[in-house]
């Protein structure tokens, strides 16, 4: 597995400084329910806004109908990569609860979620990609997904792979990880310019 640790500027947690989103997977490993089930556990205990829990995921394994189902679910540029992948999933979030209240929060939620998933991925070996690129009707569609819910992102789950798989892409697969710096968007006290 390539790794790309971040070259962080305070310390943080080696499990969050190894997490990153590959485009390479390797179509020979496969993964299992039982490889799952911690990921889908970590993410049961995120936290959410009045404990609504608003988060769902619907999944596949490659080689299944139901993951060539989801798969066609995504955008042509995100099928050539995702389909190496040992599992298609995608997040989904709940619209309103019971009692009818929107759940204003349910994508943040469903966010954090997926955060704890990525993390628990990562400390087992596992890589995750997320992706948006899809069209939400043939997500529903290809999930039987019915109700007051909305696809929110795609994941591509499995073991990393060669880079080389990707192409022409490998190049972008091999540069190093960016991020913004905290100060361009952490401000003390006032919105930078008020």
């Amino acid at each position: 597995m390539m790794r790309k640790r971040a070259e962080t500027d305070a310390p943080i947690l080696d499990v969050i400084a190894e997490r990153w989103s590959p485009r390479a997977f390797d179509p020979d490993r496969n993964m299992t329910e039982a490889d799952l089930l911690p990921l889908f556990e970590a993410a049961r205990w995120a936290p959410s806004s009045s404990n609504s829990q608003p988060w769902r995921f619907v999944y596949a394994f490659r080689g299944e109908p139901a993951f060539e189902a989801l798969l066609d679910a995504a955008v042509p540029g995100n099928q050539a990569w995702v389909k190496r992948a040992s599992v298609l999933a995608y997040s989904v979030a709940r619209l309103h609860s019971d009692s009818g209240r929107a759940l204003w929060h349910n994508r943040h939620d469903t966010g954090m979620a997926l955060g704890y998933l990525l993390l628990q991925a990562t400390a087992n070996g596992f890589a995750v990609h997320p992706f948006g690129g899809f069209d939400s009707d043939k997500v529903m569609a290809a999930g039987g997904i019915t109700g007051d819910f909305e696809p929110v992102a795609g994941l591509a789950i499995g073991y990393a792979g060669d880079p080389a798989v990707l192409g022409e892409g490998e190049a972008r697969e091999r540069e190093p990880r960016t991020r913004r710096k905290v100060a361009d968007f952490a401000f003390h006290g006032r919105w930078p310019g008020a």
